[in-house]
Formats: C-alpha cells, sequence, structure tokens
C-alpha cells in the first residue's frame, strides 16, 4: 500500500507531545482540538467520537498516553484508562464514523519486561512480560488493536519504540536531565556535581527525528497486525553518554549518585533488533548518535543561557 499523506486527512493524537512536535513537523496532520483549543479527553467516549467526526481521518496516528512509569505506579487506574480505554474508545470512535483507513498504534518496547542477556537484541517474537502498569496496559491496547485489525473493515499497525531522545525532551527522561544539568554547570547557574540515579545499564537509543521517520514508513507499508520494534540496535551505557554531553560541552563535573534518583533496575543490559522494520520499509538509523547528543545540548543551552 502507497499512501500519499499530502492528499490525507491525517488524525494525531498525542499532538502536543514530545514526539506529536516531531510528527506534526513531518507530516502534516489534524488533532483533537475543540472550539475553544482545549484538547479531547481520550477517556471521554463521546468526546473521541465528536472528534473523529469533525476530522473524519483517512489514517491515524495515535500516540497519546500515559508514559512516565512512575506515574503509572502511583495511579495505575488513570494510566490504564488513558491508555487502554483511551484507544478503545478511539478504535470504537474510528467505527461509528465509518474509517476504511489504517491506524498507527504507538505502544512501547517495554511491554517486553524482563529480557534475559542471552536473548538479545529483542525481537517483535519475544514473549511479552509486562513489569508496571505502563508496560500493563500498553501489552492490553496492542492487544486490542491486534483483535480489531483482523475482525473490523480498517488496518492497524503497531510500533514498539525502544528509547527516543532529541531535542525538547522533558527532563524527566534521563538524557535530557544530565543535558540540562550539564549546561546549567556550563552557564555557572549550579555548583559542578551531575547528581545521577544508576548509571551502570545499557539501553537503546534513538533520534526522535529517525523515530518519526519509522513511524511515517510504517504508516505507509507496516503489515495489519504486526509489530513492529523501532530502535538503533545500538547498546549504550548511560555512563558513557552522560560522560559523552560533558565532553561535548567541555565541561568538568564529578559524578555524584542521589539516592533519591535511583530507580529499582532489573534489566541491566537493553537492545533491540530493526530488522523487521527494515525488510517491511527499508528503514535505519541515520542521524549519528553524537550529532544527536549536541542537538540536545544546543537546545538546552537556548534555554538556558
Amino acid at each position: 500500500m502507497n499512501l500519499d499523506f499530502s492528499e490525507m486527512r491525517i488524525l494525531l493524537t498525542g499532538a502536543n507531545g514530545f514526539v506529536g512536535t516531531y510528527v506534526q513537523q513531518q507530516i502534516a496532520c489534524d488533532h483533537f482540538q475543540d472550539g475553544h483549543g482545549a484538547s479531547i479527553d481520550l477517556r471521554n467516549a463521546e468526546q473521541v467520537a465528536q472528534g473523529v467526526a469533525a476530522i473524519a481521518p483517512d489514517a491515524v496516528i495515535h500516540l497519546a498516553a500515559q508514559s512516565f512509569v512512575p506515574e503509572s505506579f502511583k495511579n495505575p487506574l488513570h494510566t490504564y484508562e488513558v491508555n487502554f480505554l483511551g484507544t478503545l474508545n478511539l478504535l470504537a470512535a474510528l467505527k461509528e464514523n465509518g474509517f476504511r483507513g489504517r491506524m498507527l498504534y504507538v505502544g512501547s518496547s517495554d511491554t517486553y519486561g524482563l529480557v534475559d542477556p542471552t536473548s538479545l537484541p529483542v525481537v517483535e517474537d519475544a514473549p511479552l512480560r509486562p513489569r508496571n502498569p505502563y508496560a500493563v496496559s500498553k501489552v492490553a491496547a496492542e492487544a486490542l488493536c491486534y483483535q480489531w485489525s483482523q475482525t473490523e473493515p480498517f488496518e492497524v499497525v503497531m510500533v514498539r519504540p525502544f528509547n527516543h531522545i532529541g531535542p525538547g525532551q522533558s527532563e524527566r527522561f534521563v538524557i535530557s536531565d544530565f543535558a540540562h544539568q550539564v549546561m546549567e554547570i556550563k552557564g555557572g547557574l549550579r555548583p559542578p556535581p551531575i547528581r545521577v540515579g544508576d548509571i551502570d545499564v545499557t539501553r537503546d537509543f534513538t533520534d526522535v527525528r529517525d523515530v518519526v521517520r519509522a513511524y511515517a514508513l510504517l504508516l505507509e507499508r507496516g503489515g495489519n497486525g504486526e509489530a513492529y520494534n523501532v530502535c538503533s540496535r545500538q547498546e549504550r551505557s548511560v555512563r558513557s553518554i552522560l560522560e559523552a554531553l560533558l565532553r561535548l560541552a567541555d565541561v568538568e563535573a564529578e559524578i555524584v549518585q542521589d539516592a533519591d534518583r535511583v530507580r529499582q533496575s532489573e534489566q541491566r543490559r537493553v537492545f533491540g533488533s530493526f530488522a523487521k522494520l527494515h525488510d517491511a520499509t527499508g528503514w535505519q538509523p541515520e542521524i549519528p548518535f553524537e550529532q544527536s547528543l549536541k542537538d540536545i545540548l544546543t537546545d538546552w543551552e537556548k534555554k538556558l543561557l
């Protein structure tokens, strides 16, 4: 299936989030807004149905979610309502409005849970073993999307992105947090120690601009009912990334572990395979990792200095 995005009305949920802003830069999208500019609550089925009817989309990119894992432990019900019930409301609204296009559902690699190091890189047929309420909500919503892809008259493609980074990301996320601290130290806005949690773990980071490019390709070429990893296949320690940020910013600072920042992490090593995505679309990461870090530092410099 070849889609001409310039001729389509694409509904984007989560439009004002970190990834959503990049999707809007790459693909012209409509998004849920009422007449007063307030976002529609996905938990409200009537509002969602009205929003879908107003936009009458040809395709959908469903990004909206409660995506902060610590928050999901504090308020699991809210996480389930937004991530699962919100997805159900969206699917039902699409059906009610005669939708016959394609929807891209954005899940998470967190659904894989604890993966034995001997099973790395993670591939899509690995078992889903969620270990936090956020991941549970994503497994449930993905299963829902698969069911609708098989029983309803429109197609759904699922993605499981691994960690992504880029300018504009909230400092709640580790690399943006480190870059923020580094640039504050560089500008004399704080004393030199860098406060960290557990940085001797590895993760798979991809530039958000590469991630969004994968989403566009999968919306066009992904298989109905199929799930795809979006990742770099590069295993990087969080410590090495912090050291790179300090080097790129020409900042010297002691690294101090802060007990309040340490999260329980049973998963010491993580990286995934994007072979299935590459086979379907030809995608592979294009932005050099060091360039991503430079762009994040520059973004914080503009905000702080």
